[in-house]
């Protein structure tokens, strides 16, 4: 696993935002700045559990995602934000992670 990005909710606006309508959020991109912070923005109705919309999580780039998620508590289900790629989010000690797998196009 190798570290991608982290993630920081946010209510405000910021720049170079990017909206996801099928998954109701805006996030920025995380490779816009030399530390790899991506903001996000969640909309109003978006399904996702508080400790997601409220704390910052790190996020890792995985092999094989149905594998790391085994055993482990998932709080966000496997969803594809864009093409190519499957993230889904496991709580740990009580933080957000990020788990995120890459597809060949």
């Amino acid at each position: 696993m190798k570290f991608n990005h982290l993630g920081i909710p946010t209510k405000d606006r910021f720049e170079g935002e990017i909206d996801i309508p099928h998954l109701k959020m805006t996030v920025s991109n995380h490779e816009s700045n030399p530390y790899g912070i991506q903001w996000m923005r969640f909309w109003e109705e978006a399904p996702y559990p508080d400790l997601v919309k409220t704390v910052p999580h790190a996020a890792f780039v995985v092999d094989n995602l149905a594998k790391e998620l085994a055993g482990k508590k998932v709080i966000i289900e496997p969803n594809s934000p864009s093409e190519g790629l499957t993230v889904a989010f496991i709580e740990v000690n009580g933080a957000p992670v990020e788990l995120m797998e890459y597809r060949e196009k």
